[in-house]
C-alpha cells in the first residue's frame, strides 16, 4: 500500500484507518454466517470479534510488512486469524470462572449476551476457523501456511497463551515476584504479539538477525502492552470500554511496585523496544509510529 507524503501523523492515522477497514472487511467475510435465523454460536461469533477495537494483532503484522515494503494481499487472511485468536482468547477470559468480567469493547462480554454455553462453544469454534483460515490464505506459499500454523498453536497452546492464563488464575491472588509476574503477563499478553511479529519476519522472508529483533521488539512491547494495561485498571469503565477494578487483590507489578515505578518499568521496556527497531532500521517507520502512539499518554 503506497503512503503520500505528508504530516507524519496524519499519514499514520489514514493508514491506520485504513487497514482496519480492511481487516474488518475481510473479518466479515471470513466469519461464517448464520445456518439460521436462531443460530447463536455464528452470532456469538461475529459478534465478539466484529466488535469495535484497536485491532492490534493484525497491525503488528501489516504493519511490520509495510515497514520491511512487503505488505500483499496474502497477509490479510493471516492479520484476521490472529484477530480471530484473539477475540476467543477474551471469550474464555471473561467467563465467570476465569476473570468474571461482564463488559468487554464498551459491550457486554459474550457469556452475558449468549450464555456461558454458547460462549465456550463459539470459543472453540472461532479458535477452529482461525487455523483454518491460516491454513488455506491465499497467495502465501503453502510450507509458509504449515510455518504460521505452527506458530499461532505455540503462542495460544500449553506453554503460550494458555499457560499465562493458568498462571494468572492459580498464582495471581499470591504474593509473586516480579520477574514470576513478568513471566505470566508476556505469556498471556505477548504471545500473540510475537506470533504476529514472527509471522511477518517469515513474510518478509527475513534472516535470523532480524527475526531475533522483531521477537526481542514483539517481548518488550507485550510486558509495556500489559503494564498499561495494568494501570488503566483504575479508570472508569466508560473510559476503557470494559470492567474496572479486576486487578484488586491480586499480584500485579503495580501491587508490587506501585504506580509510579510501574510507569518507569513501562517507559523503559517502550525504550528497549525503540532499540530493537533502530538496530533493525526501522527508527521511524510505521511500527515505531504505532509504538509511539500506543504508550503517549504513559510517557
Amino acid at each position: 500500500m503506497a503512503l503520500s507524503v505528508s504530516d507524519p501523523q496524519t499519514v499514520l492515522e489514514q493508514f491506520l484507518r485504513a487497514l482496519r477497514t480492511r481487516v474488518d472487511t475481510r473479518l466479515g467475510e471470513l466469519l461464517p454466517g448464520p445456518t439460521h435465523p436462531q443460530d447463536p454460536i455464528a452470532a456469538a461469533m461475529r459478534e465478539g470479534t466484529l466488535a469495535p477495537g484497536k485491532r492490534i494483532r493484525p497491525l503488528l503484522l501489516l504493519l511490520a510488512l509495510q515497514d520491511f515494503d512487503r505488505l500483499d494481499e496474502g497477509a490479510f487472511d493471516i492479520a484476521c486469524a490472529l484477530e480471530m485468536i484473539h477475540a476467543a482468547s477474551l471469550f474464555l477470559d471473561d467467563m465467570p470462572c476465569m476473570d468474571d468480567a461482564s463488559l468487554r469493547r464498551g459491550r457486554p462480554t459474550i457469556h452475558v449476551q449468549f450464555g456461558e454455553d454458547i460462549a465456550i462453544l463459539a470459543a472453540v469454534a472461532l479458535l477452529s476457523h482461525a487455523f483454518s483460515v491460516a491454513a488455506c490464505a491465499q497467495g502465501v506459499a503453502h510450507p509458509v501456511r504449515t510455518q504460521m500454523v505452527c506458530l499461532l498453536s505455540q503462542a495460544i497452546g500449553s506453554q503460550g497463551l494458555v499457560r499465562g492464563q493458568y498462571f494468572d488464575l492459580r498464582e495471581g491472588r499470591q504474593q509473586r515476584p516480579l520477574d514470576a509476574i513478568a513471566n505470566a503477563n508476556q505469556l498471556k499478553t505477548g504471545s500473540l504479539f510475537t506470533a504476529a511479529l514472527e509471522m511477518a519476519a517469515l513474510f518478509a522472508r527475513c534472516d535470523v538477525r532480524q527475526r531475533n529483533l522483531l521477537r526481542g521488539f514483539a517481548v518488550e512491547l507485550g510486558h509495556a502492552f500489559q503494564l498499561l494495561d495494568d494501570l488503566d485498571d483504575s479508570m472508569s469503565s466508560q473510559q476503557t470500554g470494559k470492567d474496572s477494578g479486576k486487578d484488586d487483590g491480586k499480584s500485579t507489578v503495580i501491587s508490587l511496585l506501585g504506580a509510579d515505578a510501574t510507569r518507569q518499568l513501562l517507559k523503559e521496556h517502550v525504550r528497549y523496544a525503540e532499540d530493537h527497531l533502530a538496530r533493525l532500521g526501522l527508527a521511524g517507520g510505521l511500527l515505531s509510529q504505532l509504538l509511539d502512539r500506543l504508550f503517549a499518554r504513559a510517557r
